[in-house]
Order: C-alpha cells, then sequence, then structure tokens
C-alpha cells in the first residue's frame, strides 16, 4: 500500500467487524475478495468479534466455527473484543470500540464488512498523518428544524464543545446552509495514524454526545447517526478532512461499499457484479456463503441478475437511496 511522501511506509492494518448472522457473510466476501484481488496486499486483516457479553449480554454474537476456519484460511485474525457503551442498543458502536484490538501507533484503514475489494489497494495513496474517510453519502444528519438553529448553528456547536476549529473545515465552495459545505462523512471507510488514540477520542466524544446531546441537537436523531456526527470531528482534530485524489479509487475502481446485496445487484457496475460472482466461485466459499438465504437467492439462483437488474437504468439512477430501496422492498426483492 502506497502512501504519500514522508507519511511512513509500513502497510496499514485492515480491521472490519463480524459476528453470527449476516455480518459473518459478509465478512467472508471481503476476505474472499482481498485475497483474489489483492493477494500482494502486505497488511493484516483483523476481524473485530464482538463478545455475548457487558453491551451484547443475551446475543449470539460469535462467528460460526465453519465460517471461522473459512475466513481464518484466507488469511484472517479473528480477535474478539467486548463492547461496554454500545453493543445491541447502537450495534454501530461497534466501529468505535473495536478499535481498541488494533496494534497501538500502526496505522489502520476501517471497513464496513459490506464492501468488496475490486482491484490492488495498492493502487491507494493513503497519508496517514491526514486521516480521512468516505464521501459517498447523502445530507442524512443534521435534519434543522424550522425555526433554527441551521446546519451551522448545530456543527458550530459541536466544534466549539471539543475546542475545534469549525471555519477551516467548511468546504466553502459550497453555499452557506447548504449541507455539503459542513464536514460530512459515511463511516464505510475510514483511516489513521493511531487506532488507539483514534478509538479514544472516537469514544469518548460519541459517548458525550449520546449522554448530553445539549441544546442545538435537541431536535436531531442520534441513532443511527451517532457515528457518522462524530467521525468528521475526530478526523478534524487530527488534522484530516475531506480525501483527495490519491483516495478517488476507494468508493471507485478498487473498493465498492455495497452496504446490502439487493442495492449491489442495483444500482452497482457490472464490474461489481462480475466480482462478486467471482469471489463466490471457490467452492470452499460458496458452501458458507450459499447458507445465507439473500446470496442463495441473488447470487446462486441468479434472481439478482433476473429480478433486480432489469428493475433499474443505472445511467439515470435516482439520486437518492431510499428511491431504489421502496420499489424493492415494495417488490419483494429487498433481501437482508
Amino acid at each position: 500500500m502506497r502512501a504519500d511522501k514522508g507519511a511512513g511506509t509500513e502497510p496499514a492494518n485492515i480491521l472490519i467487524v463480524a459476528q453470527a448472522g449476516r455480518l459473518q457473510f459478509e465478512a467472508l466476501l471481503f476476505a474472499a475478495s482481498l485475497r483474489q484481488f489483492s493477494p500482494d496486499y502486505p497488511g493484516r486483516l483483523v476481524i473485530a468479534e464482538p463478545q455475548p457479553e457487558d453491551a451484547w449480554q443475551g446475543h449470539d454474537t460469535r462467528i460460526a466455527p465453519e465460517i471461522r476456519e473459512a475466513l481464518e484460511w484466507l488469511g484472517a485474525d479473528i480477535r474478539p473484543f467486548t463492547a461496554r457503551h454500545f453493543g445491541a442498543s447502537y450495534p454501530y458502536g461497534n466501529k468505535i470500540e473495536a478499535l481498541q484490538i488494533l496494534p497501538e501507533r500502526e496505522p489502520f484503514v476501517f471497513f464496513d464488512t459490506d464492501t468488496l475489494i475490486l482491484d490492488s489497494l495498492g493502487k491507494v495513496e493513503f497519508d496517514f498523518r491526514r486521516p480521512s474517510a468516505s464521501m459517498r453519502r447523502e445530507g442524512t444528519w443534521p435534519i434543522p428544524p424550522l425555526y433554527g438553529p441551521g446546519y451551522a448553528g448545530i456543527w458550530r456547536s459541536l466544534y466549539d464543545r471539543f475546542g475545534l476549529d469549525f471555519d477551516s473545515s467548511l468546504d466553502l465552495s459550497q453555499p452557506d446552509e447548504h449541507w455539503e459545505r459542513y464536514l460530512y462523512f459515511n463511516a464505510g471507510w475510514f483511516f489513521g495514524e493511531d487506532p488507539t488514540e483514534f478509538g479514544r477520542r472516537f469514544l469518548e466524544w460519541a459517548l458525550a454526545i449520546r449522554d448530553d446531546p445539549r441544546e442545538e441537537l435537541a431536535c436531531q436523531k442520534l441513532h443511527p447517526w451517532l457515528d457518522q456526527i462524530v467521525l468528521p470531528l475526530v478526523i478534524h482534530s487530527f488534522g484530516g478532512g475531506r480525501p483527495g485524489p490519491g483516495l478517488a479509487e476507494l468508493d471507485g475502481h478498487v473498493t465498492c461499499h455495497y452496504r446490502n446485496l439487493s442495492l449491489l445487484y442495483a444500482r452497482e457496475s457490472d464490474t461489481v457484479v462480475e466480482v462478486l460472482e467471482a469471489t463466490v466461485s471457490h467452492n470452499r466459499v460458496k458452501e458458507h456463503v450459499g447458507q445465507w438465504d439473500a446470496a442463495r437467492k441473488l447470487i446462486f439462483q441468479g434472481k439478482g441478475r433476473d429480478k433486480i437488474r432489469t428493475m433499474f437504468d443505472r445511467s439515470i439512477l435516482p439520486s437518492k437511496e431510499h428511491m431504489i430501496r421502496n420499489p424493492l422492498k415494495n417488490s419483494g426483492w429487498w433481501l437482508i
């Protein structure tokens, strides 16, 4: 994996989170696509597995033994962690608490498990001194109330709360009170120089906002957006910001954050579909992924191509995800 000059050359650890259910199958797709399409990647693939205790008490979280064996055969290093603060009440918090299992002061890249590797990660130019995250997002948060505060007032209150310079985070090419003017990411991937410090700050600020949202956030939903509210603050605090051109291959030719298999077949390119189907071609992957109902129907029975792909013109897709999701639900092809 390349890094910008002076940023250090050691390969980053890749972190994903997996547990019983859908995520273990997505993890298998991730690991298989990494090894097939980026076989020269020199870093470790670490899979964080939440344990059925504390915040996940009473839930079956452990990866099935046969899938664990397949993941390890693909080179994954599965490490347990205990979620003490979010767990079942806010599963997205796994990505915050899981950072604790990575080695201190070693650069890292986090990916959501519902991601495919399409090509060599060596094509991506990471500068770990300047963390960043995915811009494949919509204006999901905040939703300013009719009588204020607006976008600027809400975001400024958060920057002020944690002693950050709000004005330097703005994209001045966007108009005032347009959501894209303000630093906002999809948390589907992000990276940094030190997972220990990054994770400590991420957790501390997420808990502060959750437990005491304060007046400016009184009308705002924190679930499921809390991780994406805090992430830009953390990235900005470490001197990072919006991804530059060296990261364009992420959410592009090198990775695809598909989010859901039905969405993948509905909106992603032919290349992504071909990578998905090539990824499951090995018998040792196929036999396990075939246990997942969505994969069995959409991939192995061909319904993704025959039923979903024919529903949408990918040259003129709707701008909002819900406009794709709703027709899939109405037709019975929203599978999880």
